[in-house]
């Protein structure tokens, strides 16, 4: 079966709504069927999910949904957003900009856009109404800060990206704190920019003295050392990253025990959902590669290769790739389109002399985006979802501004690859 025969039925699976995971093996196994025959093909098959079941590099992805949902039980991010209000407060826009910074703060600690989100929403909406901002500016920027989480290291959607291609999942976390931090502020001034624009009057609250701001800090220093010793032990070599998820998970439960929230059917409804989440991604990753093996065999990824091969330039080629993602945004969530396309392009960008653990930042800072642009904006869902008389068109038309600057920032990244690639050349 040719591949762009293989990519239709692909798709209309997809959209028929049969899950993707179970999609991806379907084509995989038929398409590779029609090139070696059945009997290969499920040879192949029983072997790729044989041989990575038992890869003991996988281990480290239930360990950090562990340990991101010990840090959802341990109830820190009502003290990540009371720390950043404390800080921001008194300036115009203060709430919003310490949602966002609260946003990234979560997801350093939790690893997910759309828990990051949910938890969000239910904790600083709820404030932001109450001092008149705007429907608008207060769920873009619940809904911008939240897709932080696919970024800020730890990243489930890095870990993914790592596996399929082979890569250090150290130096790609690494690779994402800088321009994490970068999406924090350019939010931060999406904030300013909106009520810029709205000429909306929000009212600023008195500034706490300082040694209020330091006391608020107290209740999210356990994270600050989770994140901090995590991290630094990843980027001083003191252990591996499946050595780091696991005393990730330790810290985080020892976290929630310290903070009093270690009630006995909360910790059994945390460990069954790692579970449950860790069977579902194990499936979606398996079938990913099943289907790597069909994109390999049928020579899409040399006809790609060779399509771009006849742009100009290696910045053609990345932005034609960028364009790509921003349509597959439209009608795909995240995950779903980074096991969809990785597998096709990330072996045309490693021909073009493309970085890959730079390419992994830009799949993923690419991939953000779709996650708060129409009509598959999987952040303005969840919003609408969680709060009561919410429209989607009020989400997106106030997350223009917020698009705007990530569309920036991807700018940036591309002119300046050693935004990315600076800490894990220092590892």
């Amino acid at each position: 079966m040719d591949w762009p025969y293989g990519m239709a039925i692909l798709l209309a699976l997809m959209f028929a709504g049969v899950p993707i995971a179970f999609a991806m093996m379907l084509v995989g196994v038929v398409g590779s069927a029609t090139i070696l025959g059945f009997g290969p093909a499920l040879s192949l098959l029983g072997q790729t999910y044989f041989d990575n079941a038992r890869n003991y590099s996988l281990s480290v992805l239930p360990l950090f949904l562990m340990m991101g949902n010990f840090v959802m039980q341990s109830g820190i991010a009502e003290d990540l957003y009371g720390a950043a209000n404390a800080w921001l407060r008194h300036r115009r826009g203060g709430l919003a900009m310490a949602t966002v910074v609260a946003c990234g703060g979560f997801s350093s600690v939790c690893g997910s856009s759309l828990a990051t989100a949910a938890t969000m929403s239910k904790i600083a909406l709820p404030s932001m109404r109450r001092y008149g901002y705007p429907d608008g500016l207060s769920t873009a920027s619940i809904a911008a800060g939240g897709t932080l989480g696919i970024l800020i290291p730890p990243s489930v959607i890095l870990i993914f990206y790592g596996i399929m291609t082979s890569q250090d999942i150290g130096a790609l976390f690494l690779a994402g704190v800088v321009p994490g931090i970068i999406g924090v502020l350019f939010y931060m001034v999406a904030v300013r920019i909106s009520i810029a624009l709205g000429r909306t009057e929000i009212p600023r609250e008195a500034p706490l003295p300082l040694r209020e701001r330091i006391v608020a800090l107290r209740g999210v220093s356990g994270a600050l050392v989770l994140f901090a010793f995590v991290m630094g032990g990843i980027y001083f070599g003191v252990f591996t990253v499946t050595e780091a998820a696991g005393c990730g998970a330790a810290g985080a439960f020892l976290l929630t025990i310290l903070r009093g929230r270690l009630a006995w059917r909360d910790t059994f409804a945390t460990l069954f959902e790692t579970a449950k989440m860790t069977a579902m991604m194990f499936f979606i990753l398996f079938g990913a590669l099943t289907f790597a093996n069909y994109v390999t065999l049928s020579g899409m990824t040399t006809d790609l290769r060779s399509a771009l091969g006849g742009l100009d330039s290696p910045l053609a080629i990345i932005l034609t790739i960028f364009a790509i993602y921003i349509v597959l945004g439209c009608v795909l969530e995240s995950l779903s389109m980074i096991v969809l396309t990785v597998p096709i392009f990330y072996p045309v960008a490693q021909a073009a002399g493309f970085d890959l653990v730079w390419f992994g930042i830009f799949v993923v800072v690419a991939t953000e985006i779709s996650y708060i642009t129409p009509p598959v904006g999987m952040n303005a869902f969840v919003l609408t979802s969680v709060v009561p008389n919410l429209s989607l068109g009020t989400v997106f038309r106030g997350l223009v501004p917020f698009v705007l600057v990530d569309l920036l920032r991807i700018a940036l990244l591309i002119a300046v690859p050693a935004l990315a690639l600076f800490l894990p050349q220092t590892m």
